[in-house]
């Protein structure tokens, strides 16, 4: 058994405050421990890691669908928030363990590190947890109910917090096979127990495209939501929507399937005329955020084999500068999945491949694969290579831009824009710069703040939308450049997290259509070249009101048309509307600046949103939708989702 030791000194543990005896270790046995630390198996208690919960018991049902036993997984999210998740695969084992004494059933649910996982015999390749995701399901769950059929029959089980309340009964009988989980997150334990079904449907999607031919469904009872996803084309359809919004090089993305050494890979990838690399790897199904083996030898092969190419056909017979990798990546959506035995991984967060083998099979299969269909699509071949000699030109146009703004000093914050109105605190951990359009703006922000910790930076007009620009525009572009020498962290070759001056970066811009379209500019600059600050939690969203309700004395401000309509009928209750004034604030400017400071800056009273990377499939694929080239995809967005958004502008 399986057991978590936790060191407790104090009274409670039988000993006097400060001594350290053997009656002050407490032992917490079977699933106690998770209860205890969850974080430690899920993340964290918030939304994330009560999403970690679906995600791991449908990477159990995925090993299934790898092994070749599972066609089809089935998400419900059931009208009282519990969910349930169902496959078509073998079914967990229900007869008896001789180890455990106990049912198969019982002991995956309630031992940790207890699965098929560990040797070859079930499983050949597998992602989760290793024989921890379902057990810390259960234990983290107020209840959780397990069915399988198998063998012509309907077995069931119920657990409360981890712990059996009946045994493994037969409760009936059946032709088909599989297993249902269905369980209720526990409120003891979780911040929130409400799961957002977007974020599932995306994770789902991504699985679906990983496996291709796995039909995968979700379904919101709270809602009538519902989605299935079947892509016969895997990979090459995975690529084709990241391209979505973009006028691709060549209309079929470059696809290769192959198997060497128990290490299966796939690799899909398509050009655009665009400027960004959008590059997702993955093993066993689990995204590697941090790359590794498998993207180094990638890009290597890419890199290889393009100039070998380009070389041998003599393309690059005027080109006065050596191709780069970055060039062959520019303009490129691809997606590298590998599927191994035992990977391991490297990182804190566990994202990287390490294993040596794959870096040297993923480069010669992706090598002989491109140079196979460079030679069999001349005309393909030539866009591309005339698309990465563009790509190195305007690397060299970079270079020269970036060495003018070095020189001004604007790249690592030593030259400030006349127009920031600084802080006296240098803290970077205690301070905030809000980003706000215009003087009018700028000065009421500047009057509302608080000197000491907030900072406030003044932009003027619409940012250049960086979906369409490479770099050397981003550095010489007048608006950019007063917030790149703001914030003082640099970006591209100079950027250097390190270097940021504010600990929060706050998009402040009106509450309108204007306003909407402002802070997608902002937050794709953000998105394409400074995503760290994304990633670590430092991007926010301030929230101005829209309206100012006002009867008398009383003021109350609203953010958006119900929340105004409910306090016109709170304070004009039983007919008494005389008096009341209604103002909407057509801009930031309009509000005076202790109304400012009250509403959206003082950190006692104001709503601030944290702009989160949750999904950064979903993020890239909408900021190519939204802000990309392509107009008749953006319509169709639009057209579908027009009744679901408030202010929504491209």
């Amino acid at each position: 058994m399986s057991e978590v030791v936790k060191e407790v000194v104090g009274a409670d543990a039988g000993a006097s405050p400060g001594e350290y005896t053997p009656d002050a270790i407490q032992v917490l046995k079977g699933l106690e421990g998770v209860r205890k630390r969850p974080a430690m198996y899920i993340g964290d208690t918030g939304v994330a890691g009560l999403h970690e919960l679906i995600k791991e018991i449908v990477n159990n049902c995925v090993d299934e669908a790898m092994a070749g036993y599972c066609t089809r997984i089935r998400v419900d999210i059931q009208a009282d928030g519990s969910v349930s998740i169902e496959d078509n695969g073998r079914g967990i084992p229900v007869g008896f363990h001789p180890g455990e004494q106990k049912s198969g059933v019982e002991v995956v649910m309630t031992m940790l590190h207890a699965g098929g996982k560990f040797d070859k015999k079930a499983y050949q390749v597998s992602g989760g947890l290793h024989g921890v995701g379902a057990s810390v399901v259960n234990a983290l769950s107020e209840w959780c109910v397990v069915e399988v059929r198998q063998e012509g029959r309907v077995h069931r089980q119920r657990f409360e917090r981890g712990e059996p309340k009946t045994g493994l009964e037969v409760v009936g009988t059946t032709a088909e096979h599989g297993t249902l989980v269905h369980f209720k997150p526990d409120s003891q334990i979780f911040e929130t127990i409400t799961f957002e079904y977007e974020t599932i449907l995306h994770r789902l999607r991504e699985l679906a495209f990983l496996n291709k031919g796995l039909e995968i469904a979700v379904t919101d009872a709270r809602s009538g939501d519902e989605k299935t996803f079947l892509f016969e084309g895997g990979l090459v359809e995975f690529v084709l929507f990241l391209n979505e919004g973009r006028n691709k090089l060549h209309p079929e993305p470059i696809y290769l399937q192959g198997k060497r050494e128990d290490v299966s890979v796939e690799v899909s990838l398509q050009y655009n005329d665009g400027y960004q690399e959008t590059i997702f790897s993955y093993a066993n199904n689990i995204k590697t955020g941090e790359g590794g083996t498998h993207l180094v030898g990638f890009k290597a092969a890419l890199t290889r084999t393009l100039n070998a190419y380009a070389n041998r056909n003599n393309l690059l017979k005027n080109v006065k500068f050596d191709v780069a990798g970055e060039d062959t990546r520019e303009g490129m959506a691809a997606v590298i999945s590998v599927k191994l035995p035992d990977p391991q991984f490297e990182g804190q967060t566990k994202s990287k491949l390490g294993n040596s083998v794959v870096k040297g099979l993923v480069e010669s299969m992706t090598g002989e694969a491109l140079d196979e269909y460079l030679e069999e699509n001349p005309d393909v071949a030539r866009r591309i290579i005339d698309k990465i000699v563009e790509a190195g030109r305007a690397r060299e146009a970079a270079r020269k831009a970036r060495e003018l703004t070095r020189r001004k000093g604007v790249l690592d914050g030593a030259s400030l824009p006349g127009k920031l109105a600084d802080c006296s605190l240098r803290d970077p951990e205690q301070t905030e710069i809000f980003l706000v359009e215009g003087d009018s703006a700028g000065g009421s922000a500047a009057q509302a703040r608080d000197q000491h910790f907030q900072a406030v930076l003044p932009l003027f007009g619409k940012l250049l939308n960086v979906e369409k620009a490479r770099i050397d525009r981003v550095l010489g572009n007048e608006k950019l450049l007063p917030l790149i020498g703001a914030l003082g962290a640099g970006i591209g070759e100079d950027y250097n997290f390190a270097r940021l001056r504010y600990g929060k970066v706050i998009i402040m811009a009106d509450a309108d259509v204007d306003g909407s379209h402002i802070r997608t500019l902002q937050m794709t600059f953000f998105f394409r070249y400074m995503r760290e600050l994304i990633e670590r939690g430092k991007l926010y969203l301030a929230q101005p009101p829209l309206f100012l309700v006002k009867k008398g004395k009383q003021e109350h401000y609203a953010f958006d048309e119900k929340e105004r309509d409910d306090l016109i009928r709170e304070l004009g209750a039983n007919g008494e509307a005389k008096g009341l004034l209604v103002q909407r604030y057509k801009g930031l400017g309009e509000m005076n600046p202790d109304q400012l400071w009250k509403t959206t800056m003082d950190p006692q009273t104001r709503t601030l949103l944290r702009v989160n990377l949750d999904d950064a499939v979903e993020a890239e694929h909408m900021f190519t939708l939204l802000m990309g080239e392509e107009v008749e995809p953006r319509r169709a967005f639009i057209e579908t989702h027009a009744l679901d958004v408030k202010n929504l502008d491209i």
